[in-house]
């Protein structure tokens, strides 16, 4: 039951978190209070009906290995959400409001709930999971979970910003490698990592809701964050350039 809770803490937790940024974000704009619930009810429902036709593929076993075949499903299943995600962001209302100076700090809000990356520990512990990807992998999201309100704190005080775009980077980091040592473990024809057990629970309920419903959030955030965050460190220079033209 903890197992499932948790999984559902970040699965669920890190989109509905993210709907309340793009709440605030719209506030923040000037859109008002009913625009900004209108476009975190649109991005609400979107997450929502991709987590609902996630989890009946998954009960469906579509994402289930098999040593003897390689399925695809998966990867689809995290680079799709992804890149819809992304391509949401060139809507011009959501470009306007990502682009207020103070959305870095926002989206740094949500990766709090990386810490349920606790969740591998307690699979390891069950013997459903092995070492070489468990600990790398719920290290990586606790150090990003405990790190995020930090980081969102000094960014609202107007500083951080090199902290951020590491912060950023390296959560980046721990979801590929995470990803990487689930795949080369793999119950499938490609496996590399000949170890005991398999990763072949991501690919069944309740933890393979992580990578293909948490992850594509979590890495659609630190993109469009370090995007924001090159925005604003180029700018500097040309402020600086203007206020010495001035002088």
């Amino acid at each position: 039951m903890s197992v499932w809770i948790l999984v559902a803490a970040g699965a669920i937790g890190i989109p509905a978190a993210t709907c309340v940024v793009l709440y605030r974000a719209a506030v923040a704009t000037g859109r008002g209070r009913r625009a900004g619930a209108g476009i975190a009810v649109a991005a609400g429902a979107g997450f929502a009906a991709w987590i609902v036709v996630d989890s009946l593929l998954a009960h469906a076993d579509v994402y289930r290995q098999d040593p003897a075949t390689l399925r695809v499903w998966m990867p689809f299943a995290l680079v799709g959400p992804l890149l819809v995600a992304l391509l949401a962001t060139r809507i011009p209302v959501m470009s306007r409001i990502l682009a207020d100076p103070g959305t870095p700090a926002r989206l740094a809000v949500p990766q709090t709930l990386r810490v349920v990356g606790v969740v591998f520990f307690i699979v390891l512990a069950l013997h459903k999971l092995p070492p070489v990807f468990a600990l790398p992998a719920g290290l990586g999201d606790v150090a990003v979970g405990i790190s995020a309100p930090f980081v969102a704190r000094r960014l609202a005080a107007g500083g951080g910003r090199r902290g951020a775009v590491w912060f950023n980077a390296l959560g980046i980091l721990d979801l590929v490698v995470a990803l990487g040592t689930g795949f080369l473990a793999a119950l499938a024809p490609h496996r590399i990592l000949a170890v005991r057990p398999s990763t072949e629970a991501l690919g069944l309920l309740p933890l393979t809701l992580i990578p293909t419903a948490a992850v594509p959030v979590a890495l659609a955030l630190h993109v469009v964050s370090l995007r924001r965050l090159s925005v604003v460190a180029r700018s500097i220079p040309v402020a600086a350039r203007s206020v010495a033209n001035l002088g």
